[in-house]
């Protein structure tokens, strides 16, 4: 590890002097009445639910709390702040992300394939996770490592679960309204109760919409909101219990994120010169029916039922510049994706009840996906200097994707001596897929794939336990479309994800001090790296998407989150993700990348902070992030440049009101979360660096309002 060298003593120093996972888990007061202890959250995304210290996974939690303190709007506000995660800045909101190193960067066409799984209140959004907004947020989970029993073909890299608010029998609710510079205006309502005199009829209802101008300048059309946000999003939560034995519930979700995209500048700025801005839309209607019934002696019977419709429109100013920028030269191109995609789930599970020496679950799942795709590129492309006719482009392009997903899997766990357990899965999935498109391309690949897992838990005390796991993920192979593909290379296969995982978990000082830490190795076999390169130089929609079979990706790290709670009115967290992911084998269109670095895969995640809550209501926050420089891609080797962040929290909270202000990247920090490396500015289009910057500094305050 010997890259690592450079950043040993500073996560050191961290793991050493910070506490508590990076999720601020809950407090309560231990029975003397005057130490504050660490509470222990349960893994919704766990078959089980089970609480988070018997789960043998590297996992990061985040509760409401959290949530509301890390994050102001959307799911990419987290990102930061969990040990090897990030994500790919094409397009306004983070969708794709990458979990130690594995995972998408884009999606311009053929047929979804995600690497990490993404539910939203057991809706399955992989792959289109945009409309991650986070008012009235229960819960956010992270897995890391393959969910190779758990989810399947969409989770080889791991699974990122967002849970809203539950409904509760207790009638509440609660307003916010905030205020920030860009423009920034937002509000939300949340409100539930019980709808029966018994309480076995509960609900809970929102709506919040959130806008702003999306932190760009563009001079040419006078306008500041090109890349602007308008994202509103609506959500019921329904429970009922009709008998002792059945516990029904039903989520509701409809999201319409109406986001411009005018992200890229010619100079890397926040200051763009197009003269036709993009859009970044996603409209979600979904929903999810659950059903526990406990009439069998000693099992439970789950049935999970979702449906979701998206329609998704991105699209950009593909020369990024106007008349003006490219006079004398005419150099006008636009590209369009409009994407309809319907998905359709029925999960049954037949779990034994938790026992001490034995117990299994059992379930077969089916999902159903149907994605249209229209594409539209058009442009015009004239050099008077050189004469001629004019290059005229008008590239239509439509397809229909159609996948049916069938599994069994099941978990088995075992009670090896008094204080060890071991845990097997197994999950066998069957994939068949039809797809037509313009080109005249008809494919049809099916295929089976297998994945699971092998776990050992011991605890050495009731304050030390640890893991040791082996596990299996699989992501289903797929074909390339486009011009210029070799027939060849048409279709791609399947890949399989190998990971090994060392744990531990541990409570110090009277349950005030948490600390868990992991290894793990992981082994990429037939791995699917997803390459571009252009046809045409003087037109920038002419990229070829090639995705191929590299022999084998290797990759380790350590993961670790520790959390401190001295007192009653401070707390300290911090948490470090080192990760070493590179190819073996892999020859890419610009040459040989054995040994090199993999896409979006920093050598290390860093965050560390602490908060101050004073028995008055008064409380400050400081929250600081850092991660290291990173390709952008497999096709250059162009690299961002380091940064950290820094986020500041003032506020008082009353009994049934609080306000707050809040400082988002205090220190105004330069940082790119997506870059290209091509040529866009005649005559000559010279291959440049192109970078898609994160948001820089901003200022805002909430005012809440709880009754």
């Amino acid at each position: 590890m010997s890259r690592f060298d450079n950043h040993r003593l500073l996560a050191g120093l961290i793991s050493f002097l910070s506490v508590g996972p990076v999720a601020t888990l809950a407090q309560e007061t231990a029975p003397d009445g005057d130490t504050v202890v660490i509470d222990e959250i349960t893994v919704t995304a766990d078959f089980r639910e089970r609480l988070a210290a018997e789960v043998p996974a590297s996992v990061t939690l985040f509760d409401a709390e959290d949530v509301d303190e890390l994050a102001i709007q959307h799911f990419e506000e987290l990102v930061q702040s969990v040990p090897n995660l990030n994500w790919s800045g094409d397009g306004h909101r983070s969708r794709y992300f990458q979990i130690r190193g594995v995972g998408e960067l884009e999606q311009y066409q053929g047929a979804p394939n995600p690497s990490v799984g993404f539910l939203i209140d057991d809706i399955d959004f992989s792959g289109i996770g945009t409309i991650a907004t986070l008012f009235d947020v229960e819960r956010v989970e992270v897995l890391r490592g393959p969910q190779g029993s758990r989810y399947g073909a969409n989770a080889l890299a791991g699974l990122i679960y967002v849970q809203s608010a539950s409904a509760t029998g207790e009638r509440n609710g609660l307003l916010r309204l905030s205020v920030g510079s860009d423009d920034m205006l937002a509000g939300g309502l949340a409100f539930g109760g019980a709808l029966s005199d018994d309480g076995r009829a509960r609900y809970r209802v929102s709506a919040h919409r959130h806008s702003s101008d999306g932190f760009r300048d563009n001079p040419f059309l006078g306008r500041t909101d090109t890349n602007g946000r308008e994202e509103t999003t609506l959500k019921g939560r329904f429970e009922f219990e009709p008998g002792d034995e059945v516990d029904i519930r039903i989520a509701l979700l409809y999201a319409d994120v109406d986001n411009g995209y005018d992200a890229f500048a010619l100079d890397n700025g926040f200051e763009t010169l197009s003269d036709r801005p993009g859009q970044d839309a996603q409209q979600s209607l979904g929903g999810s029916l659950r059903i526990d019934w406990s009439g069998i002696p000693g099992h439970t019977l789950t049935s999970i039922t979702s449906a979701a419709d998206s329609d998704i429109v991105y699209g950009f100013d593909a020369d990024w510049g106007n008349d003006d920028s490219w006079a004398p030269i005419t150099y006008d191109f636009v590209s369009i994706r409009e994407r309809d995609r319907r998905t359709l789930s029925q999960e049954f599970r037949l779990v034994s009840d938790r026992d001490a020496r034995f117990d299994y679950l059992l379930g077969l799942y089916a999902l159903r996906l149907d994605d249209g795709l229209s594409t539209l590129d058009q442009g015009e492309l004239f050099d008077p200097g050189f004469g001629g006719e004019p290059d005229i482009l008008d590239a239509r392009f439509t397809s229909d994707y159609e996948a049916e997903n069938l599994a069994a899997f099941g978990q088995f766990g075992f009670a090896v001596g008094s204080a060890t357990r071991l845990e097997v899965g197994l999950r066998v999935e069957r994939r068949n897929t039809d797809y037509v498109d313009s080109d005249g391309l008809v494919a049809g690949p099916s295929e089976s794939m297998t994945g699971g897992e092998l776990a050992l838990k011991h605890d050495f005390s009731r304050d030390l336990s640890g893991y040791l796991s082996v596990s299996r993920g699989y992501k289903a192979g797929g074909f390339n479309l486009g011009p210029g593909i070799p027939e060849a290379e048409r279709e791609f296969g399947a890949e399989a994800l190998w990971n090994a995982e060392l744990g531990v978990r541990s409570t110090w000082l009277d349950d005030t001090l948490s600390i868990n830490a992991s290894l793990f190795v992981n082994r990429r076999d037939d791995q699917q790296v997803r390459a571009s390169f252009q046809l045409d130089p003087g037109d920038p929609t002419t990229f070829v998407f090639l995705t191929g079979n590299a022999a084998t990706g290797d990759s380790y790290g350590f993961e670790a989150d520790l959390r401190w709670l001295p007192g009653d009115t401070l707390e300290f967290y911090a948490s470090v993700g080192l990760l070493d992911a590179t190819f073996d084998e892999y020859q890419a269109p610009q040459g040989d990348l054995s040994g090199r670095d993999q896409a979006h895969a920093p050598n290390y995640t860093l965050a560390a902070g602490g908060a101050w809550r004073h028995p008055s209501g008064f409380y400050a926050r400081i929250d600081t992030t850092a991660r290291d420089a990173f390709y952008f891609d497999v096709s250059h080797d162009q690299r961002s440049d380091a940064y950290t962040l820094t986020n500041l929290r003032l506020g008082y909270d009353a009994p049934h009101w609080g306000a707050e202000l809040w400082l988002r990247n205090a220190f105004d920090e330069t940082y790119a979360v997506r870059g290209f490396f091509f040529g866009n500015e005649p005559p000559e289009f010279t291959d440049t660096l192109y970078t898609r910057l994160g948001d820089p500094r901003q200022l805002g305050i909430s005012f809440d309002r709880r009754f």
